[in-house]
């Protein structure tokens, strides 16, 4: 697992955002254990308070469960996952239209663009 992280936001939401984006896309698939907070903490060379900080935020939004004594597993609820991919796909359409809205790009020429890089063809 590649760990890298930026100055611009907290830590412990980049190691939460790493997490969701492999919960929503299969790395940790519904129902299975994660990892210990001891062994993420190590791997992605963090402080373990800040990797349970991550792991509590991603616990708050129901994508992990604790199950006393034994640890944390992925939910096997797939809604709180499709609603968790859902709302990245949101946060990151929302961020590039307004990066494209700040460079005077109207929505024609954006879709236009989109068209042109032919991603979805």
């Amino acid at each position: 697992m590649s760990w890298q992280f930026n100055g611009t936001q907290a830590v412990f939401i980049q190691i939460a955002d790493k997490l969701r984006r492999d919960i929503v896309n299969g790395v940790y698939l519904p129902d299975t254990q994660i990892p210990t907070v001891r062994n993420l903490a190590f791997d992605a060379a963090v402080n373990p308070n800040t990797m349970q900080r991550a792991l509590a935020l991603l616990e708050g939004e129901g994508l992990l469960v604790t199950r006393t004594t034994v640890g944390r597993f992925v939910t096997s609820d797939t809604e709180v996952i499709n609603n968790a991919k859902k709302k990245i796909c949101f946060d990151t359409v929302k961020k590039f239209c307004l990066e494209a809205e700040a460079l005077g790009i109207s929505h024609g020429e954006l879709i236009d663009y989109i068209k042109e890089v032919g991603v979805y063809e």
